[in-house]
């Protein structure tokens, strides 16, 4: 797969970066490198809530593990994620290397907006859903946030399997904090990014906190050494 894979994190037109300006958020605050014991114990928090972790140093191998986690052939969807886009998943899932039935190129081929609606509704159920995250705590709870639940609506239960990819840098010290950096950081750039994308804004309609999971290998986090998404 390496030369699926060869690629490096790519700042796209709705990066942090490009937004931070008009947003107005604290960066310094709310999207740190954490230290090597910040680290390691978040890590090991969110494994003791049974949901596996891929701890890896930059985007080129966070793709590479993400095509790794897919099978040959599997149903596969995704939320709409900058980090996703950052690491490279969106150009790999358009040349699809091993043959996935991608939910999402079906849900945009079909005109009928009737059935269109069905399908998304039903792709939350997809057998590998994936996702970027808003906040992950040091105490191990990891924390979605939507406006209307499209890209979190598969984390709970729906998703056969969650992969879930995010940047080292939106870990925070506890929970509240985690809400917190959904509200003053991920919300204003993500404003920032609709307003750009769609001319409209954005709210924050949904939060998921994934504080357990009961199902064995159901949820994977994969961990990157670099500041990605927001």
């Amino acid at each position: 797969m390496a030369n699926v894979t060869q690629q490096m994190a790519k700042a796209t037109e709705y990066s942090a970066a490009n937004l931070l300006k008009d947003a107005g958020v604290d960066a310094e605050r709310w999207s740190r490198t954490p230290d090597d014991a910040t680290l390691k114990k978040t890590i090991d928090a969110i494994e003791a809530r049974n949901i596996g972790v891929f701890l890896v140093d930059t985007a080129e191998e966070a793709l590479r593990t993400v095509v790794d986690l897919l099978p040959e052939g599997a149903e596969v969807m995704n939320g709409y994620s900058t980090t996703l886009i950052e690491i490279g998943y969106d150009r790999v899932l358009k040349e699809n290397p091993k043959g996935w039935r991608d939910y999402h190129a079906i849900i945009t081929a079909e005109d009928d907006a009737e059935k269109r609606h069905a399908l998304r509704r039903k792709s939350v159920a997809a057998d590998y859903f994936l996702s970027g995250v808003q906040a992950i705590a040091a105490s191990g709870e990891v924390v979605g946030c939507d406006k209307t639940g499209s890209r979190t609506g598969a984390w709970p239960h729906a998703a056969g399997h969650l992969i879930l990819v995010s940047g080292t840098n939106k870990i925070v010290p506890t929970i509240d904090d985690a809400l917190r950096r959904c509200r003053e950081y991920a919300l204003p750039l993500e404003n920032q990014r609709a307003q750009h994308a769609y001319g409209t804004g954005s709210y924050i309609g949904k939060y998921v906190v994934l504080e357990s999971e009961v199902a064995e290998g159901r949820v994977t986090v994969v961990l990157i050494r670099q500041p990605l998404g927001y």
